[in-house]
């Protein structure tokens, strides 16, 4: 019978230490079990018999980077749909993104980051919705979308574009058949969408890294503050601040606020959007 390693209380200490230090994910005590529980099984396919000796296999040597983005992929829930909350999306396609396209209608250009994007069932959506909204004048555009996330293994799975029936549990069936091919029991993102999309590895964290992207008129970031701790939480919604543009529209998650952060902005006065303009 397989035992569970027992994580120590200086374990569970430096290991979320390690944690918040690299990615900014902040583990309260009360998620102690969460980090023991989802690793457990990490430890037995490493033949390994402590945290401490699992420390050490994240913290020196060649195999280090590797093995934190794995125990990453452990830890992080990653879970995500296509058109995942509908009424704040409905936000964006039908109240946001005409009064965008309306300001850049002189330079036809449309930037949208997709912050934390896991497997990249947002930004494709966000595709889907520009699609639609242009519709044959869409090739008079420069659409750039980009999707972001600190774990490459997510974005090797955005990249090929191939999902479960779980991941279209809320897309409308003509959505499906208008954007989707089935590839066995897979769906697999229409090459029109896929094209529009661009993913790169990314750390909230570093908004020095942020800066090499320029500007943008959108960004959403879903969910991902959840867990950070309030420091962590300013600093990445200062980077928003300087990287979005003075009429872009931040999109955050529904149980997330800014109601602490009105300096840098405001809620759109729209029911159930979580779309907040910069001050």
């Amino acid at each position: 019978m397989h035992t569970v390693v027992k994580m120590s209380d200086l374990d569970f200490s430096e290991l979320r230490t390690l944690i918040y230090e690299r990615s900014g994910i902040a583990f309260q005590d009360s998620k102690r079990y969460v980090l023991e529980s989802r690793l457990a099984h990490r430890l037995e396919e490493l033949n390994m018999d402590s945290f401490h000796e699992y420390l050490q296999f994240l913290s020196i040597g060649p195999h280090q980077t590797g093995e934190f983005e794995e125990m990453l992929n452990r830890i992080n829930i990653n879970e995500t749909s296509f058109f995942r909350n509908e009424p704040q999306l409905d936000t964006f396609e039908q109240i946001v993104l005409p009064e965008l396209l309306e300001a850049r209608a002189s330079t036809k250009r449309l930037r949208i980051w997709s912050a934390a994007c896991s497997t990249g069932e947002e930004p494709y959506t966000l595709a889907m919705q520009i699609h639609r909204a242009l519709g044959v004048a869409l090739a008079d555009w420069h659409i750039e979308i980009l999707g972001t996330d600190i774990s490459g293994n997510v974005l090797n799975t955005a990249h090929e574009a191939k999902y479960a029936s779980l991941s279209l549990r809320s897309v409308d069936p003509l959505v499906v058949s208008r954007y989707f091919r089935e590839e066995g029991s897979f769906s697999e993102v229409d090459p029109t969408i896929h094209e529009m999309v661009s993913f790169e590895k990314h750390n909230l964290c570093d908004s020095l890294a942020a800066t090499r992207y320029g500007t943008w008129d959108a960004i959403f970031c879903r969910n991902a503050m959840t867990f950070f701790d309030e420091d962590t939480r300013k600093c990445v919604l200062e980077m928003f601040h300087n990287q979005i543009a003075d009429d872009g529209v931040l999109f955050v998650g529904h149980n997330e606020t800014l109601r602490s952060h009105r300096d840098m902005f405001e809620p759109i006065a729209t029911p159930q959007s979580f779309a907040y303009t910069k001050v």
